[in-house]
């Protein structure tokens, strides 16, 4: 009789995976097999809190039962057609997202990656047609230290060696200004600009936040020079940061947003390119597509998560759950953290180089049961899920505080 197989431990796994898997990814040693809400469990049953949640693709905790069933429910009637058919969920999805938006058109895609490669698409698109910009002459501006996705377009316009070296020759067409700076901004733009690409907050470098006034700059600066505000939303959009978009914290409105990552609920990747009518009406058969973008599984988890959304009580947990974190944040500053930046559920913390970097403070969060991920040197980021309750936030920030103690 045949033994039954020894069930793999984490170091078994991790092991296992080193000479099959490229080495893209530098995880930290935990193996995920269970997750609920808030909390993951490893495959030895040890329990974490969750304080990344996805990068923000699981805004509303892992297997939220509404989107669940959503997923399930979809499952047995219709998974995918291609865009060769129409579906019976799309057109739902698509006119609750631009309601949710405030703007017309929805162009559904499927990675956060992707979504952005179609924004730069159809602004260019609607530079030649529409701004009558030279063909092969439409530019667009972004900003240094941006994060739009790894691809090699994106990664053309990054300032990021680590993202670019070893990957040309890039992508022309685009001018790289500082982040926060509507004078180099207005120096940039010409005549041959089609847009204006920029996160409204920094996640990747550390959820940079500008000036007040400076998205408000932006539109103004887009609007009179007659070019694109594209707004990239797929890390601080749907309710991370106490609104449904980080945009509305000044209440503007760009021409083109690009969402991702919570807009698939944690479940299956959902992205899409949200415009004026004018804008995406570029677009003509034939000219851009995805045999999965807009397939009716995503669409079925899509309208959920959206109905979510539409209650308003996300948004305003982050808001009253981010006064916490930023208090919590500001009476460890001089007890290991230099300084922090916040926004809702969201914050980007520096520590102490002397204590430790950033990928060490996250190890010893692991051992303490605390899941979060640094980014660039001695910063960790915290974006808890949305449906953190008050108690466990406070305990991981206490937690926190016994680490760089």
């Amino acid at each position: 009789m045949t033994a039954p197989a020894r069930a793999r431990t984490s170091d078994d796994l991790i092991r296992a995976e080193e000479p099959v898997l490229a080495h893209n990814y530098h995880p930290l040693p935990v193996v995920v097999a269970r997750a609920e809400g808030t909390w993951v469990e490893d495959v030895e049953g040890r329990r974490y809190l969750d304080m990344l949640s996805g990068y923000s693709a699981l805004n509303f905790g892992h297997r939220h039962p509404a989107l669940i069933e959503a997923a399930h429910r979809q499952l047995d009637q219709l998974t995918l057609t291609s865009r060769a058919f129409h579906n019976d969920r799309l057109a739902e999805f698509a006119e609750r997202l631009a309601a949710l938006t405030g703007l017309d058109m929805v162009l559904p895609m499927n990675t956060g990656a992707e979504a952005v490669e179609s924004g730069i698409k159809v602004a260019r698109k609607w530079a030649y047609d529409v701004k009558g910009v030279p063909a092969g002459q439409a530019t667009i501006v972004v900003a240094a230290d941006n994060f739009h996705g790894r691809t090699t377009t994106i990664v053309s316009f990054s300032t990021d060696e680590t993202a670019r070296a070893g990957f040309g020759p890039f992508t022309p067409g685009f001018t790289i200004v500082p982040y926060n700076d509507l004078a180099a901004l207005e120096e940039a733009v010409d005549e041959n600009t089609a847009a204006v690409l920029i996160e409204p907050i920094q996640g990747e470098a550390g959820v940079v936040i500008p000036d007040d006034g400076y998205l408000t700059g932006v539109r103004e600066l887009t609007r009179r020079k007659g070019c694109l505000f594209i707004a990239d939303e797929i890390q601080s959009g749907l309710g991370r940061t106490g609104r449904t978009l980080a945009v509305d914290h000044e209440d503007v409105v760009p021409d083109v947003l690009l969402l991702g990552k919570a807009l698939g609920g944690g479940i299956v990747p959902v992205s899409a390119v949200v415009a004026r009518r004018e804008v995406l009406g570029v677009l003509h058969p034939g000219e851009h597509g995805s045999t999965f973008g807009g397939n009716p599984l995503a669409a079925a988890v899509g309208i959920a998560v959206l109905e979510l959304l539409e209650t308003g009580e996300f948004q305003q947990r982050a808001a009253e759950l981010g006064v916490i974190l930023r208090d919590g944040l500001t009476e460890l500053v001089g007890k290991g953290v230099l300084g922090f930046r916040a926004r809702g559920l969201w914050a980007g913390v520096d520590i102490d180089p002397a204590i430790g970097t950033g990928r060490e403070i996250s190890e010893r969060l692991m051992r303490e049961g605390i899941l979060a991920k640094d980014t660039h040197g001695s910063t960790i980021r915290l974006a808890p899920p949305l449906t953190i309750t008050p108690e466990e936030l406070r305990s991981a920030l206490g937690t926190l505080e016994r680490v760089l103690s």
